[in-house]
């Protein structure tokens, strides 16, 4: 039998289509975080699909691609949603280009967990002030939750990611839980909800506590200032709803920037990562043995190919 960490000698997009869709019939559902990737042709996408005056169309590739990334995915996380309030008109185009049983995940938009705008040029007269509309529940149900109700079925999860906070921002984890408890309360029921922290220190039993009341999962997230996954799924009490969530994102102690410039354009696994790939593993095994549904995204950035990490965290 391969070892944990062993490489697949060469990518076999049936063998993956048919693994991840055996799992997803199980109720967990594995994907990367967003599609867009030129990279994956010839692997999960088929260039001649794509072709304009004899060479692969990046307009066409982009416009259509998610089409036949769903044939070979059951879900996928849409980061995109982190930046803006999709339109209704958006909503529909996304949701037609997929399956009925195909499963996303969304970021919530930064104008709802973001609790001071980072001091960066596309925040424009913004930077570096404090948002106003942070944890704001109307504006969340109306301008994005509202939009999702006809495609509730297709919406697996919504992920609510917070970027880490100063100290200024909040003192220590209970001011942080002040604003977030009364926000989840308001939430309705009907949809999945995922909080994912940046901050080390705000794992604790009272974060946690907060999250059960109401059956919202912590995300386990491999990032560069967080306890490995492993570390993340063994500590006490950390599975809070009856569903999982996991967002493999970074290397513990690399930066987002660093990994772009090293992985790009993403079209292999370049440097695995152990401690990922066990806990990757050790949270679809919870899965099967609690039957549990899960939504465990992959991000290229992790190992340099999201496909291959997949493979390897799934084959016999």
């Amino acid at each position: 039998m391969p070892g944990l960490f062993d490489e697949p000698s060469a990518f076999d997009r049936d063998a993956f289509r048919e693994r991840l869709f055996a799992l997803a019939a199980q109720g967990i559902y594995l994907g990367g975080s967003s599609w867009k990737y030129e990279g994956w042709l010839g692997q999960i996408y088929d260039p001649s699909l794509y072709l304009y005056r004899g060479k692969v169309s990046r307009k066409a590739f982009e416009e259509n691609c998610l089409r036949e990334y769903a044939t070979v995915f059951p879900a996928v996380c849409g980061d995109f949603a982190f930046y803006q309030f999709p339109s209704e008109e958006f909503w529909r185009k996304l949701f037609a280009q997929v399956n009925p049983g195909f499963q996303f995940g969304f970021k919530v938009p930064e104008q709802i967990t973001c609790k001071v705008f980072p001091t960066h040029a596309r925040y424009g007269a913004q930077a570096g002030l404090e948002n106003p509309t942070f944890l704001d529940a109307r504006l969340f149900l109306d301008a994005f939750l509202r939009p999702l109700i006809p495609y509730h079925a297709n919406t697996g999860v919504l992920i609510f990611e917070f970027g880490a906070f100063a100290k200024s921002a909040f003192a220590k984890v209970e001011n942080f839980l002040e604003r977030l408890d009364p926000f989840l309360a308001n939430l309705p029921r009907e949809f999945r909800y995922g909080v994912e922290i940046r901050n080390q220190d705000f794992l604790t039993p009272q974060y946690l506590d907060c999250l059960r009341a109401h059956n919202v999962a912590h995300v386990y997230n491999a990032w560069t200032r967080m306890p490995d996954l492993p570390a993340q799924i063994a500590f006490p009490n950390s599975r809070t709803a009856d569903f999982l969530v996991c967002r493999a994102l970074l290397r513990r102690g690399r930066s987002y920037e660093d990994a772009v410039k090293k992985f790009q354009p993403y079209s292999a696994v370049q440097e695995p990562y152990p401690p990922a790939r066990e806990g990757l593993r050790e949270i679809v095994q919870i899965a099967q043995r609690e039957k549990r549904t899960a939504f465990v995204f992959v991000n290229n950035r992790l190992e340099g190919n999201s496909p291959g990490t997949i493979v390897s965290i799934t084959h016999d």
